[in-house]
Parts: structure tokens; C-alpha cells; sequence
């Protein structure tokens, strides 16, 4: 059986969960057409270009992998997390109404942003668990000298682009 094969399985070792965990510590991933697809249409969407660093913080569980897949299918590379201490060119800040102080975690995540730099913060759909009020979006934007310019919607997230004003 060959990779192009519908019922072959790619499995390999990831920090990063993208699929079903199996019990020898692999991850059992669906490499499907309809997936790729999906996340270089988000990428194009986001504005994430090949050779951009992308800084992703606030991953958990409860995250769209989508997001993650359209980082590496726009950079060609994969999002770094929120120890790496160089200039980013996008930030992806997943954020929850428990997550604290909003303006204080956009100004933080503003820092490492290149001048063209931009931010997407990906809160819950109005409505359900965690979902933050567009009212306290915009306060901690305008808070924290940001501006929101246009937004996504996934499937239980809202991505909402910010950039300096």
C-alpha cells in the first residue's frame, strides 16, 4: 500500500496533537485533499505568506487545528509558540472570556510583531462557552492601540484582524 492509497494511515510523533492520539504515543492523521485545500484558502485569508513567522499563543484542546494547518500551509513552516523571543510577522492569540485581561494580553502579543505585523485573535462564537463580548473586544482593542480591520469564522471560532493604529 502506497501513501496515495484511501485507506493508508500516515502516522508519525507530534507535540501537537492533529488527530486521533493512539496509546504508543503517535497521532493517527487524515491527510485528505479537502483539508489542504481548506487551510491554503484560510492561509490566503489570514494573509499568512510563505516565509512568515507566525507566533500562536493561547493554544489548548478546545483550539481549530484549521488554524494551525493554514500556518504551515501559507509559511510553509510551523507556528512558534510564545517563548520564542525573536520579531514575528503574525500573531494567532486564542483567547477565552476566563483567559484574564484581554488589552493586557493584546499589548503583550503586539511586542514581538514586525512593522507590518498583524494580530488575529480567535475568541469563542458569540454564544457559546467563553465567547467574549464584541463590546469587550473592542475596548481592549482600542485599549491597546489596536484597530480591528476584518474577521474569519470557523466552526466554534471568530478570528477578529487587528493592527496597529
Amino acid at each position: 500500500m502506497d501513501v496515495g492509497d484511501p485507506r493508508c494511515r500516515i502516522l508519525a510523533p507530534t507535540s501537537r496533537p492533529t488527530g486521533v492520539a493512539r496509546t504508543d504515543g503517535t497521532i493517527e492523521v487524515g491527510g485528505t485533499a479537502d483539508r489542504a485545500e481548506e487551510a491554503s484558502a484560510l492561509a490566503k485569508r489570514l494573509g499568512i505568506d510563505q516565509g512568515s513567522t507566525v507566533q500562536e499563543i493561547g493554544y489548548d484542546t478546545d483550539t481549530d487545528d484549521l488554524v494551525a494547518d493554514a500556518v504551515v500551509a501559507g509559511s510553509g513552516e510551523e507556528p512558534v509558540d510564545e517563548d520564542y523571543d525573536g520579531v514575528v510577522d503574525m500573531v494567532v492569540l486564542w483567547w477565552r472570556d476566563d483567559d484574564g485581561d484581554l488589552a493586557d494580553a493584546l499589548v503583550d502579543a503586539k511586542a514581538p510583531i514586525a512593522d507590518s505585523g498583524v494580530i488575529w485573535l480567535f475568541t469563542p462564537k458569540f454564544g457559546r462557552p467563553g465567547a467574549l463580548e464584541p463590546a469587550d473586544v473592542a475596548d481592549a482593542a482600542s485599549t491597546s492601540g489596536l484597530r480591528r480591520t476584518t474577521s474569519v469564522t470557523l466552526s466554534a471560532w471568530q478570528g477578529i484582524r487587528m493592527v496597529s493604529r
